[in-house]
């Protein structure tokens, strides 16, 4: 028979023990969560919180109740054992031999037919057993223990799977002053079976999985509803942003209550209402940027056009030092033209009155003709399409504005001859076709710091260029006309030297309109 003690304690190994906060994380980080959102966060808590709690409180019910079931089992069954000892113990001889031992096994068994008990009587080297021979040795430390003691001594083992008891008891010999007692030598065994106590806590965990089950259902309701009402408020403040992303900056938040959630919607309300005074301001001090420009550039529109007339009549008829002055001031005066009359196109852009005039002409014409009357032939390397190959719906005012600038600034800041170059770019099945304007020239590029601003009013890459003719305004006139088309503009340095612009338009449909 293979016997096990269950009542032997463990004893220190000397390995390191983990700290519990230390365990507690590498629980938490082993278990798989979802944290992508805050109710799922919210949930699992609730559910740890009820779980640990629930085991907690099970494995101390647990502890307390196997504790006083198998500690009133074996009070039971070392009473009813003693007594029955107690009741044959006179009758027992003082050197009792094989006989006698029999006897009182017998005698102690009869006493107790129902219980199941097995009894054994030791006596020196003498064994007597009953019913049967078949006993559970005792361990040695119990046997040092009852021949010691004048107590009863318990242990509680394994035989083959099933919980028994082993009870040791010394019969004693009473003093005759009443007092003192002295070991006999007899000691009686007694081993019970413990299934009814091992079916009791069985019962008991049983019933301990199921009132965790129970409140791990009743966290998981208590987490969703906590959950409902901790992100409603956070739900609200998410639209809310949106709203505000949009550009409804008159949105508000309803405040309830006096929590944290109350304040952040308090502050939420408190930040926005000074982003609408302050977007409101900005907006105002624009408008009124826009409309100082756009009036400055009407007022001086007029007086530059009669200076440039007379200047241009003075230029003719003066000669000499008068000649050369006068055509510094027609110079200046034309330079003067050009920024007025950008300002006002870039007015027209910030106040979304430009429009586009669409006609369908033939593209490559339109840049054949642009080039042709501001620039002498070996300046510009054209290459172009066939007459009438590729035709599309733009504003040809608007496109003539787009080649001049962009041929311009190559012929400015880059070296002859600039290469203009127009194609197609196809895209793939049910993708849109697009006209594809290329400016290139063979001068030293644009300077890394510059290619994020290049598109930027009034931004010059140099400042060698701050006395230039340019106004700064070209390429920002040439990009709101690209857009306005519905098209795509962008600047890059070639491998072997030089910038090109791209310049990118849809073929077919109307894109774009009024800014």
């Amino acid at each position: 028979m293979n016997r096990r003690s269950t009542d032997s304690r463990a004893s220190a190994t000397g390995e390191p023990r983990t700290g519990p906060r230390r365990v507690l994380r590498a629980a938490v980080a082993r278990i798989p969560l979802p944290l992508r959102g805050l109710r799922s966060r919210l949930l699992t808590s609730f559910v740890l919180v009820a779980m640990l709690s629930s085991l907690g409180t099970g494995a101390l019910a647990f502890r307390e109740a196997r504790t006083g079931v198998l500690q009133q089992s074996q009070d039971s069954v070392i009473n009813r054992f003693r007594a029955s000892v107690d009741a044959v113990a006179p009758y027992v001889p003082s050197s009792p031999d094989a006989a006698d031992l029999q006897k009182v096994v017998d005698q102690v068994l009869y006493a107790n037919p129902t219980a199941g008990w097995r009894v054994m009587a030791a006596y020196g080297t003498r064994r007597a057993y009953a019913p049967t021979p078949r006993f559970t040795e005792p361990s040695d430390e119990m046997l040092t223990s009852v021949a010691t003691r004048r107590a009863a001594v318990f242990q509680r083992v394994d035989v083959d799977g099933s919980p028994r008891l082993l009870v040791g008891m010394p019969v004693t010999y009473i003093a005759e002053n009443g007092k003192e007692s002295r070991l006999s030598g007899l000691v009686m065994y007694l081993e019970v079976p413990q299934t009814a106590e091992e079916g009791y806590v069985e019962a008991m965990v049983s019933g301990i999985e199921r009132a965790t089950l129970v409140a791990l259902c009743l966290a998981v309701v208590l987490a969703l509803l906590a959950a409902s009402g901790v992100l409603r408020p956070v739900r609200a403040l998410r639209r809310a942003t949106r709203r505000m992303a949009e550009g409804h900056l008159d949105v508000r938040l309803d405040v309830t209550g006096t929590d944290e959630l109350a304040d952040l919607s308090r502050s939420f309300n408190e930040t926005a209402a000074e982003l609408e005074r302050t977007v409101a301001e900005l907006r105002r001090l624009e408008a009124r940027g826009r409309r100082f420009v756009a009036d400055v550039s009407h007022e001086l529109r007029t007086p530059l056009a009669a200076m440039s007339a007379v200047t241009d009549v003075l230029d003719v008829e003066a000669e000499s030092e008068t000649g050369e002055a006068l055509r510094l001031i027609g110079e200046g005066t034309n330079r003067l033209s050009v920024l007025v009359n950008d300002l006002m196109e870039i007015s027209r852009f910030d106040a979304g009155a430009a429009e586009l005039n669409r006609d369908e002409i033939d593209l490559a014409e339109s840049v054949r003709r642009t080039i042709a009357s501001r620039w002498r032939q070996e300046e510009v390397e054209l290459r172009l399409p066939g007459p009438g190959e590729l035709r599309a719906r733009v504003d040809p005012r608007r496109l003539d504005v787009v080649t001049a600038n962009l041929v311009g600034n190559a012929l400015r800041h880059g070296e002859p001859p600039v290469r203009v170059t127009l194609g197609v770019r196809r895209g793939g099945p049910g993708e849109a076709e697009w006209a594809v304007l290329e400016v290139s020239d063979n001068g030293p590029g644009i300077a890394r710091e510059a290619m994020p601003h290049i598109f930027e009013r009034f931004y010059k890459a140099s400042t060698s260029r701050a006395r230039s003719e340019s106004s700064g305004l070209g390429l920002a006139i040439t990009a709101e006309n690209v857009r306005l088309h519905g098209g795509r503009i962008r600047a890059a340095n070639r491998p072997g030297g030089g910038a090109v612009f791209t310049v990118e338009l849809p073929l077919h449909g109307d894109e774009g309109g009024t800014t």
